[in-house]
């Protein structure tokens, strides 16, 4: 059965393409343009589900959204590759950052881009939520100072997780080369030939 994900540009269904590619998947892209003004989804998403987001996956018979769910999803799927580390301390970090991606590290990121278009107005507020998210970034450098991965030595599917927030990051976010650890596990996970492949699947995609 064909894999199908709805793709919008420049976005966090990127991962899905990535984790497809990765797992050797066969699947269909449905690509959205954002507005080229708001950045914001097209309508047409909302024909696929209500909230008008992007990822949404068809698989198997049901409509997946989040990206995390979706990625736990096709993990079990195909058997747990990429999955959960064996060890019982490599699990728990696997499973911390499977949610740690969204649920704490994306939402400072979310509000520098709306100070951003504040202009003017937003400046104030910039210099608390940058020192928001910079001590996320000197924690994630401290994560990866003794392993190569975010769950311990193996790849796994929170390290495509991670990639969009630190992605965005280093796009708007301050993540430079002092913070040598995590530049280097960027450069890592764009060499992977899978990720080079949903590049040329999901068309132009501004943080590779």
């Amino acid at each position: 059965m064909t894999i199908t994900v709805h793709h919008l540009e420049n976005s966090r269904s990127q991962r899905i393409l990535w984790l497809l590619e990765e797992l050797g998947e066969g699947y269909e892209v449905r690509t959205y343009k954002r507005h080229p003004k708001t950045m914001r989804a097209p309508r047409e998403l909302r024909a696929v589900h209500p909230l008008g987001r992007s990822p949404v996956v068809e698989v198997d018979g049901h409509r997946l959204i989040e990206t995390g769910a979706i990625m736990d999803y096709l993990v079990v799927r195909a058997g747990g590759r990429f999955g959960s580390p064996a060890d019982m301390d490599g699990a728990i970090r696997y499973r911390q950052f499977l949610h740690y991606a969204e649920g704490s590290m994306m939402p400072p990121l979310l509000a520098l881009l709306i100070i951003g278009k504040l202009g003017l107005l937003g400046r104030p507020a910039r210099p608390t939520v940058q020192r928001m998210l910079n001590d996320h970034l000197d924690w994630l450098e401290t994560e990866l100072a003794g392993r190569r991965y975010f769950a311990g030595d193996i790849f796994t599917a929170a390290d495509m997780m991670m990639s969009f927030p630190l992605e965005a990051s280093r796009a708007r976010g301050g993540l430079n080369e002092s913070r040598p650890n995590i530049i280097r596990w960027l450069a890592e996970m764009h060499a992977r030939p899978a990720y080079q492949a949903a590049l040329i699947a999901g068309g132009p995609y501004a943080y590779a």
